[in-house]
């Protein structure tokens, strides 16, 4: 299935992705999916499999590209280091229980209807926090249970939508008063316990279900998380540059449009397979 227009159209997936990882701290799996799921459509993969191998796939590449942005943000001294101690055992729980049980009982027509109003509702998010400014009172940071508990729900939402938990965790930490630069670094850095806990789950849970390429162990689909992540750690790091450089509003309204589209499609492939 690794012929070389795939390969050029997973690797363009993948150096897109990878810019967006480090300039938004966001996994990519919003824009990793739907293409994901329309490659393997088109080449013979049940459209119920396709999704469920779209949305593992795309998380496990957010492994690698997470690696890659914190670095560059670490180097910044971005990242807020006691918000990822504190998240991480929720994110850590809530991730395995979408990857490993949740996962495999929703079809994947559900996962995709979920997929696009989750993928909506982040655009109108991103276009809200486009336009306004940040709150002059912020409402401060919750207990360390609360923010186990606001891991929890990240973690388990983006296992369900092979997001790497950005759309969530960065308006989150921006509730509780973190600056915008370092939620979106921080962001980053949770990927990576987000998108491994989830993966796991993917492995477990798809093992032995008929349908799957030759190339596939469990829903991960390995010829596709090999060239995409390749193409998005080499990007991760401009997308960092970028972020640090300039205004991320107008790009911010750019992406939402997009996000709407992918939505649409998502939603359509839904409700006719």
């Amino acid at each position: 299935m690794l012929e070389p227009l795939l390969i050029v159209e997973l690797a363009a997936l993948g150096l897109g992705t990878g810019f967006l990882a480090g300039l938004l701290g966001i996994g990519g799996g919003m824009l990793m999916v739907p293409f994901i799921t329309l490659i393997l459509s088109h080449r013979g993969v049940g459209a119920d499999l396709a999704v469920k191998m779209a949305i593992a796939t795309s998380m496990a590449t957010i492994v690698f590209t997470s690696l890659s942005s914190v670095r560059a943000h670490h180097r910044r001294g971005a990242v807020r280091w006691d918000l990822v101690r504190n998240l991480a055992p929720g994110i850590v729980l809530g991730a395995l229980g979408a990857g490993a049980g949740v996962f495999r009982v929703l079809s994947g027509r559900w996962l995709a209807l979920l997929f696009a109003v989750f993928v909506a509702f982040s655009a109108t998010q991103m276009l809200r926090s486009a336009k306004r400014p940040a709150p002059a009172q912020p409402r401060g940071l919750p207990t360390a249970a609360g923010q186990w508990g606001a891991g929890g729900l990240i973690g388990f939402v983006s296992g369900l939508v092979g997001a790497g938990g950005g759309f969530i965790s960065v308006p989150i930490m921006t509730w509780w008063g973190v600056a915008m630069h370092q939620a979106v670094a921080t962001s980053a850095a949770l990927g990576f316990p987000i998108a491994l806990a989830n993966v796991l789950g993917y492995l477990w849970s798809g093992a032995g279900v008929p349908g799957r390429p030759a190339a596939a162990v469990g829903y991960v689909f390995v010829p596709a998380l090999a060239v995409i992540a390749s193409a998005s750690v080499l990007m991760a790091p401009v997308g960092v540059r970028v972020a640090h450089a300039l205004p991320v509003a107008t790009l911010k309204r750019v992406f939402a449009v997009l996000l709407y589209g992918l939505a649409v499609t998502m939603a359509y492939k839904a409700w006719h397979g």
